[in-house]
């Protein structure tokens, strides 16, 4: 592969996520009705899976979180808050995500769904943990009720994904059919 064939995808693979985490600013115009209808995760899925150095696979989804994090904080705080108690965990799960992208070695709808499922109970069950600054109490009891407290964001969250991982994936696999330069010589396996 070229050095050219290299940054051409890159650059495309990097432009998707930063265009599919710019939606993010959309939900502050409407917070109830997209509440965590988001791309992070599918960010996350889509770099694991479509980046073969998987630095690079880390670091676009989590740096597009992150700057798109700043951004909506200020937005809905008029600070620039850089980081704040659940921050840690947040970024730890995502990372975890972009993980089970990496795992999608043959890319079709039944694998995308079911990475997209694992990583809406995995950000479900970690993201709530007691000891990050949740808003109840730091018990196993509180535990639950968050997580009960949770279950329509994570709704969203997987419709969320499952709109965007159907535009990322779907769009660059339609790309790739169409441009040899975005294809790889390194072959998917089952």
């Amino acid at each position: 592969m070229t050095l050219q064939k290299v940054n051409t995808r890159n650059a495309v693979l990097v432009l998707m996520i930063i265009a599919a985490g710019a939606f993010r600013l959309v939900s502050y115009k409407y917070p109830y009705v997209l509440s965590n209808f988001t791309p992070v995760g599918a960010m996350a899925l889509f770099g694991g899976a479509y980046f073969t150095d998987k630095w690079k696979a880390y670091l676009v989804p989590l740096l597009t979180l992150f700057v798109s994090d700043v951004l909506l904080n200020h937005l809905y705080t008029s600070k620039w808050e850089l980081w704040d108690n659940s921050s840690i965990m947040v970024y730890i799960c995502f990372a975890i995500i972009v993980f089970v992208g990496s795992l999608i070695k043959k890319v079709n709808f039944v694998n995308v769904f079911l990475a997209s499922l694992v990583a809406v109970v995995l950000h479900w069950l970690l993201t709530d943990i007691p000891f990050v600054g949740t808003l109840y109490p730091h018990t196993f009891s509180g535990y639950m009720q968050s997580l009960v407290a949770a279950i329509p964001f994570e709704k969203n969250m997987l419709f969320g994904d499952i709109v965007f991982c159907a535009i990322l994936f779907g769009g660059f696999e339609f790309a790739k059919s169409k441009y040899t330069t975005l294809r790889t010589s390194q072959k998917f396996a089952v």
